[in-house]
């Protein structure tokens, strides 16, 4: 679970104890958050970096010690990972298409990145079915329900209790699958872009520059989910969520309440830390506040958002 200033791991040990740990959010430059398109960038390697720590936790209550992977194993791992979703979703499809519709004297950029775009989403909806038969992978997903779960009850202010908890969905619409989605359909029209600018080049050079390009469209989409995120409940935030919702019902399942308990600990955790930030926090904003000269400081009792402007998220 992740709030706007820590984030937290729960792992259920051998013996069946839960056993938790809390940590900060690694604090950026507060310039990162301020770039549009570059903060995007900046949050998605933060979430790589809280991956690899939250698995080295699981992995050193899960395992015996000559048997835990080392973080340089997993950093290993991460970037073979990067390097095959490098080469299946953003690769393969563009020679698909290019390759394959220019046999058939389909040469159009247009109709190429479309059909590039449709190949990408199948890759991927299919990718994310076939693991989702793994047993080990199923549970992961359960767990990915449990989360969601217990972010509803939170968001409802509900008791967190396993058998209130698990009367809620696990869609939900904030979800990062929606920015999978994101990506993949801004990848049609930045593409398409890059095939016109770059027309007179080979296509090992087009090629290149859709890899050298995924940055740029991670923080296209954040800036995408983050303006929709504000109006929730309009019609464009939720068609624009549809498809997210729909690959969910694959990569989230039917949790246990063992696995339930382990969420709810897991987001307790992370509340409890919040509450310990807020006085830094609003500090912190006083300290601006003087240094800026500006005329009056926050409202009594209201917290300064984690980020200018943005109202506070629940742990995600």
């Amino acid at each position: 679970m992740r709030g706007p200033v820590s984030w937290a791991v729960a792992v259920r040990k051998p013996d069946q104890e839960i056993a938790v740990e809390a940590h900060s959010v690694p604090g950026p430059s507060k310039q990162w958050l301020k770039w549009p398109f570059f903060r995007g960038t900046y949050v998605l390697v933060e979430q790589m970096k809280i991956g690899i720590k939250a698995l080295m936790i699981s992995a050193n209550y899960q395992m015996e010690e000559e048997e835990r992977p080392s973080e340089k194993q997993l950093g290993w791992t991460l970037g073979v990972a990067m390097v095959f979703f490098a080469g299946v979703f953003i690769l393969l499809p563009a020679l698909f298409s290019k390759l394959g519709l220019r046999m058939f004297g389909f040469a159009n950029p247009l109709t190429e990145n479309l059909v590039e775009g449709a190949v990408r989403i199948g890759f991927l909806v299919g990718y994310v079915s076939l693991i989702s038969l793994i047993p080990d992978i199923r549970r992961v997903f359960q767990y990915h329900g449990a989360e969601h779960k217990t972010i509803y009850a939170y968001e409802n202010d509900d008791p967190l209790e396993p058998e209130i908890v698990d009367k809620y969905t696990t869609l939900h619409v904030r979800c990062g699958t929606n920015f999978l989605f994101i990506v993949a359909f801004l990848t049609i029209f930045g593409h398409l872009i890059l095939d016109i600018a770059l027309a007179d080049y080979s296509l090992a050079v087009r090629l290149s520059s859709r890899v050298l390009a995924i940055p740029l469209l991670a923080g296209i989409a954040y800036e995408v989910i983050k303006a929709a995120s504000r109006k929730e409940h309009s019609l464009v935030f939720r068609i624009a969520s549809l498809p997210g919702l729909a690959l969910q019902k694959i990569t989230t399942r039917p949790p246990t309440r063992d696995q339930i308990e382990v969420a709810i600990k897991a987001m307790e955790a992370v509340i409890a830390r919040e509450k310990l930030a807020v006085p830094d926090r609003q500090a912190a904003a006083e300290r601006a506040v003087i240094d800026q000269g500006a005329e009056r400081a926050e409202p009594e009792g209201q917290t300064p958002d984690a980020e200018p402007g943005v109202e506070p998220v629940p742990p995600t």
